[in-house]
């Protein structure tokens, strides 16, 4: 793979205005709407418009072109980016501000970011390595907020009526062909109120590549329906109600069957799955009332509020059949679910105090969990429950924070704040025990500033703390990990600590974008599984991990002509951590898991003057991942290569037209030297060479 290093390092320019070189505004880095440009983070915002024309499939894909990031997917329904070197309950994602994140949540690269719907996006802003003090436990490599479509009634003639909609498909050719379809549909009167229906139906088909052919079963249905109503309370307030919901069945974590025949790829092999089954089926739902607004009085003591009750559901159940497995013993059939029930209240105020804004307020975050799980032989006769995790239990997440902006000189931005949680979990009856609670708190702050050299050019950086309150998993899990191995939880683990250093500058005009961070992450107290002995078969959660992260982020754009766009980025992480091989054992210095390989990407866009047609070629790429610990890699087989994941160069076609006014036609092109390639830590290959087709009317 010699020849991605060149490339790679050529692209010096961001994924994110490939097609918009424009400032958009961000609200999530700091409850406040600031230009991006002048955020004291490195950001990312990715427009509905982005997602559709670069043919994302998932949430997770969606984030595949930002700097820093590496898609881990262990299944094609599940996705886990690792963002700055951290992943699943170690980021942070939000729907329009109400935190996903709860108790149950696994450790390692988990799925739960795929059980959004990326067709009811209207944008994501992604604020990386931001600290705990905005949005609390959770907030280490990113925080990832995913605002939903509503209607724009706001926007229309005032008094009027008005109504409209939307209908969309998509064709993938790879393997046996996959079916995306979506509706929507908007009603209100303007400057008064305004109706949301979306509804999405999804039917991927398995996915094939040109060195493991077929993989069967890799494929799943998927059914998601999002509602909105917003009624203008004021002319300055908004009440909303809003719900969205998703349905998978039967996504199968594929690399563990015996579907997988395993994976070689010249010096590189991974091991094949031994397993009858393993499929899971997850159900989500989200329903929020909220109340925003502002009071346009200077002299207001509070200038801008919002207060929101939410309520989510999740159903997530996994089947196991370990049939073929010789470590299944006598019980090999295993089934599992938690059913989670969260209610939550979120309040912001926000006012002028001084030469600055000071926001603040509180969240409150309640889980009450059910579980099921038992193991049982091929006859059914033979059972023993089995927990995934604590039944009966329950789980409090309390914060008040505050972070006052502060224009210090016309130039300088200083932004500080602080952050007190209590975290209170409270354990049912599970494999260790019944009716155990533990309690832990934490104040947290950061410091943050900007300077602006001239309106195109700034400095921006700072220190920011992080935590994660242990979670129901950690205190009781007791699930499946790896390639079969046993991960238990313990009672007695405490949170994890971070603190992150950041540096970076932009440089913004009319036609370039340019932007360079670095960013290093001291780790303290991480939750790590440790095995007890040396077979590798269980682990135990332990806070016995300490180490670092670091990176390089390079990324940028140029209209170097009206009509031509060059983008792209690089990026490269390290970081170590030094834990026990197993309990009791030697301390371990070995690389971070997942770490993400010198990886980029350079695309090239032409846009028709007449802005009805463009096109876009796209090169990404990776370099060999070989920073690897054996003992992981032994243990994790399925999914790690040995000598590492080989690196990659892939390249992409993509174009659209729109034909009418209401009718708006897309292709593309996928992977178009069927190179055969996996991201690092996944669980399957990456489709081969895939044509995607799609077509977009609206009344």
């Amino acid at each position: 793979m010699k020849s991605t290093v060149p490339i790679i390092l050529l692209a010096a320019v961001a994924p994110a205005f490939a097609q918009n070189l424009l400032d958009p505004l961000v609200v999530t880095a700091s409850r406040l709407e600031q230009e991006a440009s002048q955020a004291p983070y490195s950001t990312a915002i990715l427009n509905a418009d982005y997602l559709r024309e670069n043919t994302r499939r998932t949430l997770p894909d969606a984030l595949q072109y930002t700097s820093g990031i590496l898609v881990q997917k262990t299944a094609y329904g599940h996705g886990s980016p690792f963002i700055r070197g951290f992943t699943g309950r170690q980021n942070l994602l939000l729907v329009d501000g109400v935190r996903m994140n709860n108790s149950t949540f696994r450790s390692g690269a988990v799925q739960y970011w795929n059980s959004v719907d990326s067709l009811a996006i209207d944008h994501l802003e992604l604020i990386k390595s931001q600290g705990s003090v905005l949005y609390g436990s959770d907030a280490i490599g990113g925080t990832l907020n995913a605002f939903t479509k509503s209607s724009d009634f706001r926007g229309k003639p005032a008094d009027q009526f008005y109504q409209a909609g939307s209908a969309a498909y998509e064709y993938r050719t790879n393997g046996q062909g996959s079916h995306i379809g979506r509706l929507e549909a908007e009603t209100g009167v303007g400057g008064q109120f305004g109706a949301w229906l979306g509804i999405s139906t999804k039917d991927f088909g398995d996915i094939e590549d040109s060195a493991v052919g077929l993989m069967r079963n890799t494929g799943y249905p998927e059914k998601d329906l999002d509602l909105r109503f917003d009624w203008a309370l004021s002319p300055h307030s908004t009440v909303t109600l809003a719900h969205n919901s998703i349905n998978q069945d039967d996504v199968s974590r594929w690399h563990r069957t015996s579907q997988n025949p395993g994976w070689t790829h010249g010096s590189h092999v991974t091991s094949p799955g031994t397993w009858a089954a393993n499929t899971y089926d997850q159900e989500r739902s989200l329903t929020y009332l909220r109340y925003a607004g502002e009071n346009t009085t200077v002299q207001a003591p509070i200038q801008r509020w919002s207060s929101t009750l939410s309520f989510q559901t999740s159903a997530d159940s996994e089947f196991q059949d370990r049939t073929g497995d010789p470590k299944a013993g006598s019980q090999p059939i295993r089934r599992t679910s938690i059913d989670l029930q969260t209610t939550g209240l979120d309040l912001l105020l926000e006012s002028t105090a001084g030469p600055g804004s000071l926001v603040y307020g509180f969240d409150y975050y309640h889980d009450a969990v059910d579980s099921f799980g038992n193991k049982n032989n091929l006859a059914g006769t033979k059972y023993a429950e089995s927990l995934p995790i604590a039944d009966d239990s329950q789980y409090d997440l309390l914060g008040t924070y505050a972070q006052y902006i502060w224009q210090a000189t016309e130039r300088l931005e200083i932004t500080s704040g602080a952050r007190y949680t209590l975290a209170q979990a409270h354990l049912g009856r599970f494999a260790g025990g019944t009716d155990q609670s533990r309690d832990w708190d934490a104040t947290v702050g950061s410091l943050r500033g900007s300077y602006a050299f001239n309106d195109g050019w700034n400095l921006f950086g700072g220190i920011a703390q992080a935590f994660r309150a242990p979670n129901l998993d950690d205190l009781s899990g007791n699930l499946t990990s790896k390639s079969g191995s046993t991960s238990l939880g313990a009672v007695d683990v405490n949170p994890e600590h971070f603190l992150t250093y950041e540096l970076g500058t932009r440089h913004h005009t009319e036609n370039t974008s340019l932007s360079l961070a670095v960013f290093y992450t001291d780790v303290q107290d991480l939750i790590v599984s440790a095995y007890t002995d040396q077979s590798l078969k269980t682990s135990i959660a332990t806070n016995a991990g300490d180490g670092y992260m670091e990176g390089v982020e390079l990324e940028g754009a140029w209209r170097f002509q009206p009509q031509w766009t060059l983008s792209g980025f690089t990026a490269w992480q390290d970081g170590r951590t030094q834990s026990p091989s197993y309990l009791g054992g030697p301390m371990t210095d070995k690389p971070n898991s997942r770490l993400l390989p010198l990886s980029g990407s350079l695309a090239l866009r032409w846009d028709d003057p007449s802005k009805k047609i463009w096109i876009e070629g796209r090169i990404l790429g990776a370099i060999a991942e070989d920073r690897i610990d054996s003992v992981d890699q032994q243990a994790d087989s399925q999914r790690v290569p040995t000598g590492g994941t080989p690196g990659y160069l892939v390249t992409s076609l993509r174009a659209g037209w729109s034909v009418t006014p209401r009718l708006d036609l897309t292709c593309g092109i996928e992977n178009l030297t069927d190179e055969d390639y996996r991201n690092h830590g996944s669980g399957q290959n990456e489709s081969g060479i895939n044509g995607i087709f799609g077509a977009k009317v609206t009344w």
